[in-house]
């Protein structure tokens, strides 16, 4: 179960990614947040996401329309 889970549903791009950005101030080192998503751009936009800020993201699953993405804070 993730620390911190944020709805970002029925947002389009950039809104999920700059919540993402404020949410993880909420959640502790080592700690997950579970981000749910309609926006089919942010699975390549939370790679990218994770990859420029070096969170870890652990998990992409799909169902249906709704993206959930698992991103372990890091630093």
């Amino acid at each position: 179960m993730a620390d911190v889970v944020l709805d970002a549903k029925g947002l389009n791009c950039p809104l999920p990614i700059l919540k993402t950005k404020k949410a993880l101030k909420d959640v502790p080192i080592d700690g997950t947040l579970e981000v749910l998503s309609t926006d089919p751009g942010s699975v390549a936009d939370f790679q990218a996401f994770c990859r420029t800020t070096g969170n870890d993201l652990l998990e992409h699953t799909q169902d249906d329309n709704v993206y959930r993405f698992l991103i372990k804070k890091t630093a």
